[in-house]
């Protein structure tokens, strides 16, 4: 008899044909029946999701991040917990640097610009005068698969790199600062790409805007989080920093109104490991992971 699979949000029917290849597919009033559960990182599965699930042996989630799950309730029960790191990886890379691009070029602003009929607008010196990426100091929070693809990309814009994370890496070239304020102090921008959990809420707060400085740029792919956004909007309001791109928000898929008004922030919802290539990337992995976990294996991405 196959494994029996409950998967907690609607994730279309390529992957759902994919993993009943394999798997007993059981319906939201069956989930209790169910010996895995597959889930996305955003979503909470803590105790009371768990308990309502007397069968569960294996969470796998969809993607990196499993921030949502309680890992520690998890282990409470011998439930095994795996993600997809690295799946996404090269795509959320590339939006990284395509929201940075856009947010330093000033793409948004003269797309609209040029919709409007207008051609640079008032101040065409804000277009013309702005400072470009080649030569650029980028701190990047994070130095995970995904950390480590935006670095690789941006060495050939010619930047200068360093990062800060939970731990130094050996064998990376690029110079470690023990703080985000450290890195924001030194670089001119900064882009988010660690692992969000509750331990780094905030993270990217007032102080660490103010030390980025007025010609600073956040780009941030991984939760919103991340960043304080009563500080972010002030800091992009007041000008305490040039601008920024952003993928991910704090209360998705609600971007607040000031926010969404500010000239100087590039948005997009949410699409960073959106590609054809990423999906099916995070669909193999997935089942590669309940694959691994049903044949008695060590799980690919196993958590913890």
């Amino acid at each position: 008899m196959k494994p029996s699979v409950f998967l907690a949000i609607p994730f279309g029917k390529f992957f759902e044909h994919k993993i009943a290849q394999s798997y007993t597919l059981v319906p939201a009033e069956a989930k209790g029946e169910a010996e895995a559960l597959v889930t996305i990182g955003a979503l909470t599965t803590g105790p009371a999701e768990i308990d309502a699930m007397p069968r569960l042996r294996v969470i796998a989630t969809f993607g990196s991040g499993y921030e949502g799950v309680d890992v520690e309730a998890a282990k409470a029960r011998e439930i095994a917990v795996a993600n997809t790191v690295g799946a996404n990886a090269a795509s959320v890379a590339d939006l990284a640097v395509g929201l940075l691009l856009a947010s330093l070029r000033h793409v948004t602003a003269g797309d609209r610009l040029i919709r409007a009929g207008e051609w640079r607008g008032p101040n065409p010196a804000g277009l013309l005068f702005a400072r470009g990426l080649t030569g650029r100091r980028v701190g990047i929070v994070g130095l995970g698969a995904i950390g480590q693809k935006i670095a690789h990309r941006l060495e050939g814009f010619e930047t200068e790199i360093a990062y800060h994370g939970r731990h130094r890496r050996e064998g990376v070239p690029y110079r470690y600062f023990g703080s985000v304020l450290e890195l924001a102090r030194w670089a001119d921008v900064l882009v988010l790409a660690h692992r969000a959990d509750e331990s780094n809420r905030h993270m990217i707060d007032a102080a660490v805007l103010e030390a980025l400085g007025p010609d600073g740029h956040v780009v941030n792919i991984t939760r919103g989080s991340a960043i304080d956004e009563d500080a972010l909007v002030a800091a992009l309001e007041n000008r305490t920093i040039a601008g920024a791109g952003l993928d991910v928000f704090e209360n998705e898929p609600d971007v607040r109104e000031d926010l969404r008004r500010l000239p100087n922030v590039v948005l997009t919802p949410h699409l960073g490991g959106g590609t054809r290539e990423a999906l099916g990337a995070m669909a193999d992995a997935v089942i590669a992971n309940l694959d691994a976990f049903f044949a008695g294996k060590p799980m690919p991405g196993a958590v913890g």
